[in-house]
């Protein structure tokens, strides 16, 4: 296999007669299936794949999973939600603003180049130049290295978080992107839409080497042979994976035997898929919550905490997931996702009819009210399915709601600017924790920095003085009491509704497992595929 930067093989003569047709019976029988007898190539079909090689060009979903697959992180979370060490060892909190990391002594990049704590530093100043990664490292104030295989994170105020950003640490080969390419441009240059020398290579520490790369096209991965992790049960050689956004599509090149795994699936290609013999689906729910937020500055009805609980009250999320989401998540009954830090296992549905036509009545709105929503179209599952049926779930009792569905590309700017009485928004924290979702969409509106900037309108400071304690809180038993207190007051209060976790889906044949494969973060480890 050819390393990064290697260069090619040398060539030499050319064979001639019987040997020659041979060797040209050979090639054409390797162009009709490119894969030896021997090897296990992965055929995977995705909606969109990364449109470049440098993971920390944007901070999207594609391509932090992409960076699983080339580079590998210093821990990840595993399907419990819990944090498993990778590149790095261990970790210790030296003290409430200093973090310890303890490297893997004998990890190599895929240019041979063997990884120190200096490739770790070098990362983490690179991602801090990043506009997109920038705000996760905006807590450390300085990194070192510490000998050869040690780091030190110093941060410029209690961070309860430390350990969570090992998770976006996802060392680059510092060597390897030294120096200028050819047209005098820095290796270490960040994309951002004109060539640069990291947008086409890549060099990692990761299970897969690229072989292959058309952007936004197809992407081909080959097995890193001196991976340093030989506790992992994936056996797959090569991956293929293309970009196809149709979503029917995906799903008939599957059942067709054209692609071994296709993710995601749509609930409507579920059925028929449960139905197909050779082929098995597994979901589950992400940590992704679907909200619809509060907007008192359009509707002052919203004011009354009886109006927010009624609208809570009228909305069956238990139905929506049964029929609208085809049963592949569940109900959130609050933001938090089941093993965060503030997921509180008190919190019970609000379904209740009756009740919501009670608390209008109370409200003096039994006469019902006229809201406008808004909700995105394509962005999350069945996003605009579930926003008709809110609107058919709150016409009984009363009221009246004008929908309109926004595409992506324009839906930002129309719920930033607080265009209607109700906004639907998805929210996955960055950082997995609770107080990421609070502090977003919940905490008030502040003019400057992030805090509220995802929040359509309501205010607590009660709220707001609590997910600032868990700030400040190093403790994680006395953060995550914090937390579940936090939530309790946001189901009291009903700052929000919550409908469901986003559907993870994904549909493979059945000579693939994806047991070990597949996290809440909707990060497809192809480290630890298998193949029959």
């Amino acid at each position: 296999m050819i390393r990064p930067g290697s260069g090619s093989p040398g060539s030499g003569a050319a064979p001639r007669g019987p040997a020659a047709l041979l060797l040209a019976a050979a090639l054409w029988l390797a162009l009709l299936d490119p894969s030896p007898a021997h090897s296990r190539t992965l055929k995977l079909a995705l909606d969109s794949i990364p449109f470049t090689l440098d993971y920390m060009s944007a901070l999207t979903g594609n391509l932090t999973t992409y960076a699983h697959w080339v580079f590998d992180p210093l821990a990840r979370w595993n399907g419990e939600m819990k944090l498993e060490p990778r590149l790095a060892e261990r970790w210790l909190l030296q003290d409430p603003q200093t973090l310890r990391v303890y490297l893997r002594e004998s990890v190599t990049f895929h240019s041979g180049n063997r990884m120190t704590a200096q490739d770790v530093v070098w990362s983490i100043r690179r991602a801090q130049g990043s506009p997109s990664w920038k705000a996760l490292f905006s807590n450390l104030e300085r990194v070192e290295a510490v000998g050869e295989h040690m780091v030190d994170f110093h941060f410029s105020r209690p961070e309860p978080l430390a350990a969570n950003l090992l998770c976006y640490i996802f060392p680059m080969d510092s060597k390897y992107y030294q120096g200028t390419d050819a047209k005098g441009q820095p290796k270490d240059a960040i994309y951002r839409g004109d060539p640069v020398f990291a947008h086409a290579k890549a060099c990692g520490t990761g299970p897969f080497m690229v072989s292959g790369f058309d952007p936004d096209r197809r992407l081909t991965l080959e097995r890193y042979p001196e991976y340093w992790d030989a506790r992992s049960r994936g056996n797959v050689d090569k991956v293929v994976i293309t970009a196809m956004p149709d979503a029917a599509a995906r799903c008939a090149a599957l059942v067709s035997g054209l692609q071994d795994c296709v993710s995601p699936v749509s609930p409507q290609e579920t059925e028929r898929l449960r139905k197909t013999p050779e082929v098995g689906l597994t979901y589950m729910a992400s940590s992704r919550v679907i909200t619809i937020g509060f907007n008192p500055a359009a509707n002052p009805e919203f004011e009354d905490r009886r109006v927010r609980q009624a609208f809570i009250a009228a909305i069956n999320n238990a139905g929506i997931t049964d029929k609208v989401m085809n049963k592949l998540t569940v109900p959130a009954h609050q933001l938090s996702a089941r093993g965060m830090s503030g997921f509180n296992p008190d919190l019970v549905p609000r379904y209740d009819p009756e009740k919501a036509r009670r608390l209008m009545r109370e409200a003096g709105l039994e006469g019902g009210m006229r809201v406008k929503m808004i909700a995105p179209s394509n962005r999350y599952t069945n996003d605009v399915l579930v926003a008709e049926a809110v609107v058919v779930m709150l016409a009984r009792i009363g009221v009246s709601v004008d929908l309109e569905t926004i595409p992506l590309a324009q839906y930002w700017p129309a719920f930033q600017e607080r265009r209607a009485g109700l906004q639907m928004l998805g929210w996955r924290p960055d950082t997995e924790d609770s107080a990421n979702s609070f502090q977003f969409l919940l905490m008030c509106r502040k003019p400057e920095g992030d805090v509220g900037s995802a929040n359509s309108g309501y205010c607590n400071p009660d709220l707001d003085e609590m997910v600032e304690a868990a700030a400040r809180e190093c403790d994680p038993l006395e953060r995550g009491r914090i937390l579940r207190g936090a939530e309790r007051l946001a189901y009291d209060d009903a700052a929000c509704i919550t409908l469901h976790y986003e559907p993870l889906t994904w549909a493979f044949r059945k000579n693939v497992r994806l047991e070990r494969a597949v996290t809440p973060q909707n990060n497809l480890l192809l480290g630890e595929v298998e193949m029959n």
